[in-house]
């Protein structure tokens, strides 16, 4: 007798268009189709018992099925899929929420020296998307300091920009190289990246100084505080084995995680787990690393993804290089960026 079509597993159980999910089953035979909602799903390797598929476009609510169908076997499984907020943008490091009302900005960055007709925008809560700011050349990464103040950096002219009221952009510091990674530490310090190789501590008036030293990156730094107030960074190379770097209070780096291809935008939650946008093993999405730096999974699938951020009602926004997705799994990042 036939043993009865069932899904053992899905890994990961979440993700965004493109991105890859493997899926274990039991019985049925090797001519399946996998379905995400109604929606057929490219199957890129078929092997005994897994089939490793490609996510489509989906518009459907975020909880789905995934329906694994082997002549007239059928077996079905929940799976969380990115509801897409915005597309047509060119993000290259994470978006940010505002602490102050939860909007989201994020970029269209744009080609070296290319201005853009609109190069920030605001997504509402509700979803509004909405034209920020023109008034800015490369924008890569955006933070807010404690005090709530946005501040964008530009790759373009070396520029941390503070962002006024009026939506003005005022230079707050710059000669900072190719400015891209920003964070706050806890005490307000701003921290800057220059993707060249240098790490910049900036006071709340504005003057820099150079804190630390790091192997030059071929796209940009990205830049978060963990909850023990160590500065974490990444920077992709060349090479398909990068690390995670942790700086102490003293820019002392020492590796948190290696292993990852082309890490980039990383963000931690309260329980002090690190995501990164990365790839492990070679499928790409977010990784999550646990607080001591020994164990890694792929918690969401998606391609081309450089950016991740929570919102304040757990959600994880994650983004492509061309747009940005929700995903609500309940998980609240820290206080601090």
């Amino acid at each position: 007798m036939k043993a009865p079509l069932e899904i053992l597993r899905v890994d990961p159980p979440a993700g965004v268009a493109g991105g890859e999910v493997a899926v274990t089953y039991a019985g049925g035979s090797r001519e399946l189709s996998v379905l995400f909602a109604d929606k057929l799903a490219h199957v890129v390797a078929l092997g005994r018992g897994r089939a490793l598929v490609s996510i489509p476009e989906i518009n459907e609510p975020e909880k789905i099925e995934i329906s694994l169908v082997a002549g007239d076997g059928r077996a079905q499984a929940d799976f969380l899929s990115g509801q897409q907020l915005a597309d047509g943008l060119h993000l290259v490091a994470n978006p940010a929420f505002d602490p102050g009302d939860g909007s989201l900005y994020v970029t269209r960055s744009g080609s070296r020296g290319e201005h853009v007709p609109v190069a920030i925008f605001r997504i509402a809560p509700d979803g509004m998307v909405e034209d920020f700011s023109s008034d800015i050349m490369n924008p890569t990464s955006i933070a807010f300091g404690r005090t709530g103040r946005m501040f964008v950096t530009s790759r373009f002219d070396g520029t941390v920009y503070r962002v006024t009221a009026e939506h003005e952009m005022v230079a707050f510091v710059g000669d900072l190289g190719v400015a891209t990674g920003l964070a706050f530490n806890r005490a307000g310090d701003m921290f800057v990246g220059d993707r060249s190789g240098s790490i910049f501590r900036i006071n709340e008036i504005g003057e820099a100084k150079r804190w630390a030293q790091h192997e030059p990156s071929v796209s940009a730094y990205h830049l978060a505080f963990g909850p023990d107030d160590a500065l974490y960074l990444t920077g992709p190379t060349v090479s398909s084995f990068d690390s995670v770097s942790r700086f102490d209070g003293d820019g002392r780096p020492d590796v948190f995680y290696q292993g990852l291809g082309r890490p980039q935008g990383l963000a931690f939650d309260r329980q002090g787990n690190l995501y990164v946008a990365a790839s492990l093993r070679g499928r790409r999405g977010i990784v999550r690393i646990s607080p001591d730096g020994k164990k890694a999974e792929l918690v969401v699938a998606g391609m081309n993804v450089v950016g991740v951020a929570f919102g304040p009602g757990g959600e994880m926004v994650v983004a492509s290089n061309e747009a940005v997705y929700r995903l609500p799994l309940g998980i609240y990042g820290t206080l601090v960026d």
